[in-house]
């Protein structure tokens, strides 16, 4: 977290993490209600406004940078929550960051599937000029484009695990038999792919989304996780690092998803819907109910509906 209380408290905390992205940010000078001052390096300059409205709440103008210098100087300061004397506003914690996310939670089929990426200031710049967002608001086709080019735009310094469904099934009885949650299965996802990431990059932080306590996620962690800042919030997936992690997660789910439909026969759903229950169904005529754990979450709701 960036705490600062005024403009010029912020300014000297944001040309810390500018220059730590190689511009250089000449003094400011005052302004009505704040400070401006010139961000700049070889190709480019502009400025920068910091003021405090009525309220007290500070507030960053980006309206006299122009282009892909405006794109990165936002990306680099992106995420910087500023503590000020009026309500909290959530601009991002910068870079360079580790953003995780999962996907197949929420799916009776399919495995549980966790990614961890890397994002520095230049990465998230050519991550948001992809097209890159949250995958709920993306259709699988895009999902599957954009995980194709993901890889490369971060160098390689990304991270997938998967539990397929057998391994899941096994995992959340052992912990629910210790009196666990699934929040302690994903939290050791998470922690996982953040740890892999740590053996090809260095950083200081990474950023998920809020499904739990975060210590669920830091008691995962082994010694390279154990240095790093682990922050959690609520859509987290706004975050360009966490929005490319929720794609590489998404896309695993699916392809493994078609997978299993090709090797059993049966076109499995995503979702836990009526479509759902009834590919289950057939599956169980098919293949027999001993069989449905290599192929869905046995302690969903949806299970009752099937064998019953």
């Amino acid at each position: 977290m960036l705490d600062a209380k005024n403009p010029i408290e912020l300014f000297d905390k944001v040309k810390l993490i500018l220059e730590a992205n190689g511009l250089s940010v000449r003094p400011y000078e005052t302004i009505d209600y704040g400070i401006q001052f010139t961000v700049f390096n070889l190709q480019w300059s502009g400025v920068l406004r910091f003021f405090q409205n009525k309220k007290g709440v500070l507030k960053i103008d980006y309206s006299q940078l122009k282009g892909e210098s405006a794109l990165f100087v936002q990306q680099c300061i992106n995420g910087i929550e500023i503590d000020s004397s009026g309500p909290k506003e959530n601009i991002s914690l910068g870079f360079p960051i580790i953003g995780s996310d999962e996907s197949g939670k929420g799916d009776y089929f399919g495995p549980l599937v966790a990614s961890a990426v890397f994002v520095d200031a230049a990465m998230a710049a050519n991550l948001q000029s992809q097209g890159v967002r949250d995958c709920k608001e993306l259709s699988d086709v895009k999902v599957n484009e954009l995980a194709q080019i993901i890889p490369s735009i971060v160098s390689g310094k990304y991270s997938i695990i998967e539990i397929a469904p057998e391994k899941y099934n096994e995992l959340y009885s052992k912990f629910k038999s210790e009196n666990k949650n699934l929040n302690v299965l994903l939290a050791w996802g998470h922690a996982k792919a953040i740890e892999e990431v740590l053996t090809k990059a260095d950083c200081v932080q990474a950023l998920a989304d809020q499904f739990a306590d975060e210590r669920f996620i830091q008691s995962k962690l082994q010694e390279r996780g154990k240095k790093i800042k682990l922050y959690q919030m609520h859509k987290a997936e706004k975050n360009i690092a966490v929005a490319a992690a929720s794609i590489l997660a998404r896309d695993r789910f699916l392809t493994k998803l078609s997978k299993l439909s090709e090797i059993f026969g049966i076109q499995l759903s995503k979702g836990a819907s009526s479509d759902t229950i009834n590919a289950a169904k057939s599956f169980v005529r098919i293949h027999g109910k001993d069989m449905l754990n290599k192929v869905a979450k046995m302690h969903f709701k949806t299970t009752d509906s099937v064998l019953t």
